[in-house]
């Protein structure tokens, strides 16, 4: 039996490349954690920045979309290491926390990983390795505010501050799309200044183009209007079915007995009254608007016509569902009245040129102000515009917080690691060694610009760190080389570069723990834990059919 595999049976399968001895205890260790991790690296990486590059993500349902947004990515890929899982959760939580990052949490979490395994195999203890990074981490965010070189003035246009946040990709008329954002927050503002994200809806509408892309009041929706009954101008009460408009079942076979044609045509007649008995009730309840996610029955959409019931068709629940939390009214599986109606100022349709969309207006300050209605011919360019905005809507909320900027385009991760290696040098093991490693780990994140920006990494690198030596904390990585962003206008949020710095640490500090992964044996079914040993099974069947029956004849 070979010395290197466990004694015991039934132990866990230890997943970290290495078990077999190739590699040295330290490596052993960590590498696991490491490796996952430089996997989603290697994932997001060509993503990362405004010159990132998109893929052609392949989804579970066999759906392909075009993309370069890390977000949707890792959302989409099924994970079963859990070192994986654990940074995907941090990154995405990262964008749930401010709307952007998810790349960043990543390619640094990495970094931070590789630096950690050759303080490991330098002999320093995990324990103290641990208790390091924690120290350096905590450096970099006390250093971070010193940084924040500007601030966004209360009545100050947001536009030129938004435009970096929305810029992470290439976009097609990014500045009138980032003042189409700013005019909308700026006109959703709370009477005490406050901002709330959810009082700006984005609506995407395929066909046109993006200079076309639009504010309108009130919540817009890509839905049809599909009778006669194109508008209600005053009242409007509103009811969500997540069902056909019509019969509840209305191609299932009849189990009725029809004998004759007189039969028949009573039927007929009995299934049209409860048609116009459903929409009369609808009528009576004072629904005035049906907003449906199924099918339309002519019948039905005839009576609707008759009562003044305008009846609209969503595309995708997703839309009923946001229907439902603004106006405060249940989705209904029947063709019912809903216990509590939805109210608006009006409702109507609205031909935009190529597409149809539908418009709720409100009086009161608690419900959608304005809508950004976006137009494109692809539905991926639609996609990344719809992205872009909510990226500028998150990053105004911010703002609102914290005015606070810091220098984009990887000039604060450059200052941060100058400050760290100034103070690391000073320091000896472990925090001497454990800053270093945390400002080798910041200097990886504009390298990965200059990288997919297609220069020279190690120029621009050089170049970079030099003037950041001589006091420069405005230089960062553009696409011709180094930039001031001072003069270039490339900001990022306080917050958001805070926050994603507290989730690299937390994930690091978490996989640095982590010595080996396990999993647990897998179950046995209930076959195999009555017979354990086939062949002996076996024999004990042998051994009663071999008896006679005395039932037999001998």
């Amino acid at each position: 039996m070979d010395s290197r595999a466990p004694s015991a049976q039934g132990l866990p399968q230890r997943l970290w490349p290495g078990a077999d001895g190739q590699h040295g205890a330290g490596e052993q260790r960590l590498l696991g954690g490491l490796a996952a991790a430089q996997t989603l690296a290697r994932v997001v990486r060509p993503c990362y920045g405004p010159y990132g590059r998109q893929k052609l993500l392949v989804t579970a349902r066999g759906d392909t979309v075009l993309t370069g947004y890390a977000a949707a990515i890792l959302g989409a890929l099924e994970l079963e290491h859990p070192a994986a899982r654990l940074l995907r959760d941090a990154a995405l939580g990262q964008a749930e926390r401010s709307g952007d990052g998810v790349a960043f949490v990543v390619l640094l979490a990495e970094a931070l990983l590789a630096q950690a395994e050759h303080l490991l195999l330098a002999g320093l203890p995990r324990a103290q390795l641990r208790a390091a990074y924690a120290a350096a981490a905590a450096e970099a965010l006390d250093l971070l505010p010193a940084l924040a070189f500007r601030a966004l003035g209360p009545l100050e246009d947001p536009s030129w501050a938004l435009h970096s946040a929305m810029n992470t990709h290439a976009l097609s008329h990014a500045d009138h799309l980032a003042r189409l954002v700013a005019h909308a927050c700026w006109e959703a503002r709370e009477p005490d200044g406050g901002f709330r994200p959810e009082r700006v809806g984005v609506c995407a509408l395929r066909g046109g183009h993006a200079r076309d892309s639009l504010l309108l009041p009130g919540l817009v929706l890509a839905a049809t209007p599909c009778g006669q009954v194109a508008a209600v101008p005053s009242g409007a009460r509103v009811g969500l079915f997540a069902c056909t408009f019509g019969p509840a079942s209305p191609k299932a076979p009849a189990t009725a007995r029809l004998s004759s044609p007189l039969d028949l045509a009573s039927f007929r007649v009995g299934s049209e009254q409860l048609v116009e008995k459903q929409v009369a009730q609808l009528a009576a309840a004072d629904v005035n608007v049906a907003v449906v996610w199924g099918e339309v029955e002519e019948r039905a959409l005839a009576h609707a016509d008759h009562y003044g019931v305008m009846v609209i068709q969503v595309k995708s629940r997703r839309e009923l569902v946001y229907l439902s939390e603004v106006l405060d009214t249940p989705l209904m599986p029947h063709l019912v009245a809903p216990p509590e109606l939805g109210r608006c100022a009006k409702v109507y349709a609205l031909d935009l040129g190529e597409a149809l969309a539908v418009v709720f207006e409100w009086e009161s300050q608690g419900t959608p102000a304005l809508t950004l209605v976006l137009r494109g011919a692809t539905p991926a360019g639609l996609r990344g515009a719809v992205q872009a905005a909510y990226h500028g809507i998150d990053a105004y909320c911010q703002l609102c917080q914290d005015p606070r900027l810091l220098p984009g385009a990887g000039a604060t991760e450059l200052a941060l690691a100058q400050m760290l290696a100034d103070k690391g040098a000073r320091l000896q093991a472990p925090d001497g060694p454990a800053l270093l490693a945390f400002a080798h780990a910041l200097r990886s994140v504009p390298a990965t610009l200059a990288e997919n920006a297609g220069l020279v990494v190690a120029k621009v690198m050089a170049e970079a760190s030099a003037a950041h030596q001589a006091g420069n904390f405005f230089i960062g990585v553009g696409v011709e080389g180094i930039i001031n962003v001072y003069q270039a206008g490339v900001w990022d949020t306080l917050i958001a570069k805070a926050q994603g710095i507290r989730a690299v640490a937390d994930v690091a500090l978490q996989l640095v723990t982590i010595d080996e992964i396990v999993v647990a044996k897998k179950s046995p079914t209930p076959q195999e834990d009555l017979n354990p040993n086939p062949k002996k099974a076996k024999k004990r069947l042998s051994a009663v059919g071999a008896k006679k029956s005395p039932l037999t004849n001998k």
